[in-house]
């Protein structure tokens, strides 16, 4: 008789020895229980399903030919409760083997030859056990992995709502600097969105331009209140100021390494098609997609928005205009989009106002 070797799993393994022969049983559990293992014995069939039932086993040692039931219909009936446990059967002799199929049908790991020998029993319990051991660190791995996940989880739930929290006071305080420009960069960010999605752009896309559009202005927080809040045009010296708001925004935004990717929509949104914007003088193709969309968006809202040294435009007015800046001011096809989108809503909703109708102030990220 071979000691089993894995000395700090032995007794973790629990064997149930079942044949109707009580000597049988006795000689296995003398035999196994030296080799380290917890070994019960049963007699009877029908009491074994009920320990097996009620009790936790690893291996389940049965005789195949049996009364008042034979092994296969023992297994059979713990096969609807129990999965797992591994089971060996027991013959007297290679002719009482059973079946192949049986075999395989009722997940059996193997059947052993009754006699005074146990070695090849001991092999395949051996066996059965590394097995077990093996599934045993696969469930834990996954159970590791599921708590681990949980935890990212919560953890990424938790970092983006910060995310959104910053998001939202950084805006509030955009718009807490002018009641007359109060919404603007809600409205931006949903129709810079809308005309992601009607190009068919990804999903992160979408998300990334939005949250470009609703910080676009935010270097704005770094012009003084006599140009900001100024109640007429504008002289050249403080237009020129004015025009550092992007890359003021570049600033601010570039603290925060969750805002990286929105770095190019921010700073290149006053760019031109044409290449007279700034503050780069960049054209066409150079300029970041996102930018060219939130150039639309932004001179659309800004033409319909009343502002105190002017007077907005209808929707008629200003799409008119953005027909007008195509190809100088506006992205053609990006404009060709968004009027399409314009022409949808007011189509729909009968509401020359379909802007305030369709924005919704508050942002929110999608988890």
């Amino acid at each position: 008789m071979r000691k089993y070797q894995d000395k700090s799993e032995k007794n973790k393994i629990r064997i149930l020895a079942l044949d109707d022969d009580s000597i049988m049983t006795f000689t296995l559990q003398s035999y196994f229980s030296a080799s380290g293992f917890e070994v019960d014995v049963e007699n009877n069939p029908y009491a074994a399903i009920e320990k097996i039932r009620n009790n936790h086993y690893d291996i389940l040692m049965s005789d195949f030919l049996m009364s008042p039931i034979c092994g296969d219909k023992v297994v059979e009936a713990v096969r609807e409760f129990n999965n797992d446990i591994f089971i060996i059967f027991l013959t007297g002799h290679k002719s009482m083997a059973p079946p192949i199929k049986t075999i395989r049908t009722l997940n059996i790991q193997g059947y052993f030859e009754k006699g005074d020998n146990f070695s090849q029993l001991e092999l395949l319990v051996e066996s059965c056990v590394k097995s077990i051991q093996q599934l045993k660190t696969i469930r834990e791995y996954k159970n590791d992995l599921e708590v681990t996940n949980t935890h990212l989880n919560e953890v990424n739930k938790k970092l983006l709502e910060s995310h959104e929290s910053l998001i939202n006071a950084l805006r509030s305080m955009v718009d807490a600097r002018d009641v007359y420009t109060r919404g603007h960069s809600d409205r931006v960010s949903v129709l810079s969105e809308k005309i992601s999605i009607a190009m068919g752009r990804s999903s992160g896309e979408n998300d990334r331009v939005r949250t470009a559009g609703l910080l676009h202005d935010i270097g704005k927080l770094k012009i003084p209140d006599a140009i900001l809040l100024k109640n007429g045009i504008l002289t050249l010296d403080e237009r020129n100021q004015m025009q550092w708001h992007p890359e003021y925004a570049i600033d601010i935004l570039s603290n925060v390494e969750w805002f990286s990717d929105i770095l190019p929509g921010v700073l290149q949104h006053h760019e031109r098609y044409d290449g007279s914007g700034y503050p780069y003088r960049l054209s066409a193709g150079n300029i970041h997609e996102d930018a060219r969309i939130i150039c639309v968006a932004d001179c659309f809202d800004a033409m319909t928005s009343f502002r105190r040294y002017r007077k907005n435009l209808t929707i008629q007015q200003a799409r008119k205009e953005l027909l007008k800046g195509k190809g100088m001011q506006f992205d053609p096809e990006i404009v060709d989009v968004f009027i399409k989108i314009l022409g949808d809503f007011t189509q729909i909703t009968n509401d020359p106002k379909w802007v305030d109708a369709v924005v919704d102030t508050t942002y929110s990220l999608s988890v």
